[in-house]
């Protein structure tokens, strides 16, 4: 019999050493360290030299699976989300389960931009579900500095390099399912408004348009994701969306309702890693104990495509 659902059982992150601040960029291009933090409130950001998307996301689910109490040869799904990898073939998936020694999973890449992890979640929950995988490893990681035009001030101030995963199991037969319903969609319209195309790719956005669009389209939307998991939204412990800007981040939460509730803001520190916002943020959130384990979790991302992807989930 198929277990009734799945849960986040632990996580892990990794971030590479060095920090990019405001007062750097200002060397850079013309910009200054108020400039930044009045548009998008940003302060550092952690940039790659070495690193590979490959390596962070090995980095950060080693930790997760250390954590987690199971070892490699129990996992047999592994996904990853992300939208910056440089070397297509082999998958990150391949990579990472070659690296941690886990033998003949699932393995598989999600590009979904910034609401990737959310969609990788989803689809490890519903493999789960389905009896086709039973331990997953779903991580998020990007190198976005290596698709950023370090010479455009509108877009280089807002982008960090990071990894995030979690290991996620069946619950028990007589036990709450931990992740609940994805709700996912996009809006394909829209989606030239951020892009990373070509063989030399830069990351080029409509800054203006997206920030209409998150701050108008979103809330509603992230009330639909608490409402397909039964829960009002001043009932949530915490809310993670996707560090993308705190201007959005701000509104979104107060439009929302989640009076009381942690909200991640590691964009502060961390900018905006994309697929790797959210389960970097929430692991940040776990490993400081800022969420009581157990207690209901918004996690909601949105961005290139538009694509956009939210679910309620219990802390481990």
């Amino acid at each position: 019999m198929n277990p009734p659902g799945s849960k986040i059982v632990s996580m892990g992150h990794y971030q590479p050493s060095r920090v990019l601040t405001n007062d750097d960029l200002a060397h850079m291009v013309d910009t200054n360290d108020q400039w930044i933090r009045d548009r998008v409130g940003i302060v550092t950001r952690r940039i790659a030299d070495t690193d590979t998307v490959a390596d962070m996301a090995t980095a950060a689910a080693g930790k997760a699976l250390a954590n987690s109490g199971l070892a490699a040869t129990d996992i047999d799904l592994v996904v990853v989300a992300t939208c910056s990898a440089v070397d297509r073939c082999p998958n990150m998936a391949t990579r990472v389960a070659a690296k941690l020694g886990i033998a003949a999973p699932a393995a598989f890449d999600v590009n979904a931009a910034c609401s990737g992890y959310e969609y990788a979640l989803a689809t490890a929950d519903h493999a789960i579900r389905a009896g086709a995988a039973r331990n997953a490893l779903v991580i998020g990681a990007e190198k976005l500095s290596d698709v950023t035009d370090w010479t455009d001030r509108s877009s280089c101030v807002l982008f960090g390099d990071a990894a995030g995963a979690a290991v996620v199991t069946p619950v028990g037969p007589d036990e709450e399912p931990g992740i609940g319903p994805v709700m996912w969609g996009s809006a394909p319209e829209k989606s030239d408004v951020i892009t990373i195309e070509g063989w030399r790719p830069y990351i080029k956005q409509n800054g203006q348009t997206v920030f209409r669009w998150a701050t108008t389209a979103l809330p509603v939307l992230a009330e639909q994701a608490c409402a397909a998991a039964g829960i009002a939204p001043h009932d949530l412990a915490a809310f993670v969306p996707h560090q993308a800007n705190l201007r959005i981040i701000e509104p979104l939460a107060r439009k929302l309702g989640v009076t009381g509730a942690v909200v991640a803001k590691d964009i502060v520190e961390s900018g905006n890693t994309s697929a790797a916002s959210v389960p970097l943020a929430l692991s940040k959130l776990i490993e400081r104990r800022e969420i009581p384990s157990g207690a209901p979790v918004l996690l909601f991302g949105f961005g290139g495509g538009l694509t956009y992807a939210g679910q309620v989930i219990r802390c481990p």
